[in-house]
């Protein structure tokens, strides 16, 4: 396995895509939370300054604070609490900023950049993270915005298979 390099170590997780639709249909649909990424977050999710809770299983849950708002451009979530069953340091997220940016693509329809600053590939859930974030961002949330329907967690005791699988890999490398 190749070691990454300092610099690499200091680069957030980031990923990103281009869809034929507006811009402000991308913003729409980053701000609708419970079509792409769980339908079982609770709170307000649409306004500087609203706080929601995400919950899967017993797997991770966090508090997030909506920071950012810009029409058609930018939503910005501060992670406030958070917890992960699956390593050592459960609160790994606490304390990090997510990040949506949408612009115009130059042949028309948007790029949306998402960039969770703080998520790093020495931590421990980076791998984890950045699969789950991954399928979110460039499956659930693209599908969302080009049609309409997303593929969420459900609401009851949402199933992410990978997620999971991937979360009790770890933990059972961890065992003695």
């Amino acid at each position: 396995m190749m070691q990454a390099t300092a610099e690499q170590q200091q680069r957030p997780y980031t990923t990103g895509f281009t869809v034929a639709r507006t811009p402000r249909a991308a913003y729409d649909a980053v701000l609708d939370v419970r079509g792409w990424w769980s339908a079982a977050v609770e709170g307000v999710t649409d306004q500087v300054g609203g706080v929601f809770d995400y919950r899967f299983q017993d797997v991770h849950r966090c508090k997030v604070r909506v920071a950012e708002l810009v029409p058609e451009q930018k939503v910005v979530w501060h992670v406030e609490e958070n917890y992960f069953n699956f390593i050592a340091d459960q609160t790994e997220w606490t304390g990090t900023d997510i990040v949506f940016e949408i612009s115009p693509a130059p042949d028309g329809g948007a790029e949306i950049r998402f960039t969770h600053i703080g998520l790093l590939p020495q931590d421990e859930c980076y791998d984890v993270c950045s699969n789950a974030w991954g399928g979110y961002i460039a499956g659930s949330l693209r599908a969302l915005i080009e049609t309409g329907q997303g593929h969420p967690n459900p609401k009851h005791d949402g199933d992410a298979p990978s997620h999971q699988d991937a979360a009790s890999a770890i933990r059972a490398e961890r065992r003695p």
